[in-house]
């Protein structure tokens, strides 16, 4: 692949605006407990952590959706949360960011997924998760479908976000992959390593270098093992690509037919990697939906990332934030 000139990345971020993307999997809510410490609890060896601020962001698939919003997309969001207050505060939330919410309400029974993280000068101290992770039953995976039926036509791209919470599984997918490709929708997998061989037949797979490291048995800092990592995978899923999240070594794009390409980091400084991944398969996707190559879209999506892991929290990155990141890299 050839550098990509500063001329067709913008033309390309320009081209983001107003592409819709439908994604669908675990919603969850990133609550943040900010404060400070000053001394440690004479009840344990523990810091007392003084409150001063709280915050919530969506997480999981509402990241994802939220990214998408801020790189100038159209976001629909298809997922579950519960009857709670979680549950409200995710819909508050998106609401805020300008997300179309196609949530169902799984009722009293099932919790929202909450993640309550307390951050005293800049680092986490403590992460408390509250959470039903069983996969969801037929009445609700109906109602999902049903919600992704409606928006499928009017979209773009299809992106699955599966962090293992119950609402990603095998039946969801058997029905959800018919549907991307009558509809010559691309679907597009955050993917989980058990629940792998249930991508088969997905457009673009993203594993993280761990991901992808439990799923082929294959040292990836190995360049050798590497390039046979990406041949597996892609045999593996039947898919058109795969692309590798590798921190610091940046990402590499493993596609059907052709040779591997490896995309250096971007970041300038790595301050937290929340919500990394999320940020790549958002501007991945949208970057497919707005005429990208997947090449082209690797290096726009490596430049999300590395806007996203240089701010502290759930974060997403902006379209000049992106056009900057691009022209450092």
């Amino acid at each position: 692949m050839r550098p990509l000139s500063i001329a067709r990345a913008r033309k390309l971020v320009k081209a983001l605006a107003g592409r819709r993307v439908l994604i669908v999997g675990d919603v969850m809510l990133d609550e943040f407990v900010w404060g400070r410490v000053s001394r440690i609890s004479p009840e344990a060896p523990v810091p007392v952590v003084e409150v001063t601020g709280r915050s919530d962001h969506v997480g999981g698939a509402g990241n994802v959706a939220t990214n998408v919003r801020a790189l100038g997309g159209e976001a629909v969001l298809a997922g579950v949360v519960g009857r709670d207050a979680a549950g409200t505060r995710v819909r508050e939330a998106l609401t805020a960011a300008g997300v179309a919410d196609r949530l169902v309400d799984a009722g009293p029974a099932r919790r929202t997924t909450l993640k309550t993280r307390i951050v005293a000068h800049g680092q986490q101290v403590v992460r408390a998760d509250q959470e039903d992770t069983s996969e969801l039953p037929r009445a609700l995976e109906n109602e999902l479908v049903r919600a992704v039926r409606r928006e499928l036509p009017a979209s773009s791209a299809l992106v699955v976000s599966d962090y293992q919470k119950g609402v990603v599984s095998a039946g969801l997918l058997r029905r959800l992959l018919p549907l991307a490709r009558r509809h010559g929708v691309p679907l597009l997998v955050d993917p989980k390593p058990r629940h792998f061989r249930y991508y088969r037949g997905a457009s673009v797979v993203t594993p993280n270098q761990l991901e992808a490291e439990q799923v082929t048995g294959l040292r990836l800092s190995v360049p050798a093992e590497l390039a046979a990592a990406g041949r597996r995978m892609l045999s593996l899923l039947a898919c058109r690509a795969v692309l590798v999240t590798r921190g610091e070594h940046g990402m590499s794009l493993f596609e059907r037919g052709r040779p591997p390409l490896h995309v250096p980091a971007a970041a300038r400084e790595v301050f937290d990697v929340t919500g990394a991944g999320d940020s790549v398969i958002a501007a991945f996707a949208l970057a497919l939906a707005a005429g990208a190559t997947l090449a082209e879209a690797a290096v726009l999506a490596n430049a999300a990332a590395s806007v996203v892991v240089g701010k502290l929290g759930t974060a997403q990155a902006s379209p000049s934030e992106l056009v900057a990141a691009l022209r450092r890299s």
